[in-house]
């Protein structure tokens, strides 16, 4: 069964605004993190993304895929490129991270379909 990670994130952001209410200052610092840590220095934005969905590979986390894969997308990452972030997810993740790297080219075709840019 592939995952439609559109809907997934779509799902995520809605209950996380619910979050937002109820804790808007730990939320706030949540999101000035993610800004800061996200941003270009002395690693590209992109590089950064590409770690982020490493992690979130490794981790399990199909939201996180989600939302670091479209992230991708957006700055331009090229499925090349992409494919090269997978071997090394799992090559240290062995076995597990070779099933969600499998997810993860789904969310990367997904995404890229919505921007409408063909993947291979």
């Amino acid at each position: 069964m592939t995952k439609n990670y559109p809907e997934i994130i779509k799902g995520i952001s809605a209950n996380s605004r619910k979050i937002r209410k109820a804790i808007p200052e730990t939320m706030a610092g949540f999101s000035q993190l993610a800004q800061n840590a996200s941003k270009d220095g002395a690693l590209s934005a992109k590089t950064k993304e590409m770690i982020a969905v490493a992690i979130a590979i490794a981790t399990r986390c199909d939201g996180c895929i989600g939302y670091h894969v479209e992230a991708l997308v957006k700055l331009g990452c090229t499925f090349e490129e992409f494919n090269e972030v997978l071997g090394m997810t799992v090559y240290l993740g062995g076995g597990p991270s070779l099933m969600y790297a499998a997810d993860a080219v789904a969310a990367f075709e997904q995404f890229s379909a919505a921007e409408g840019v063909m993947t291979a």
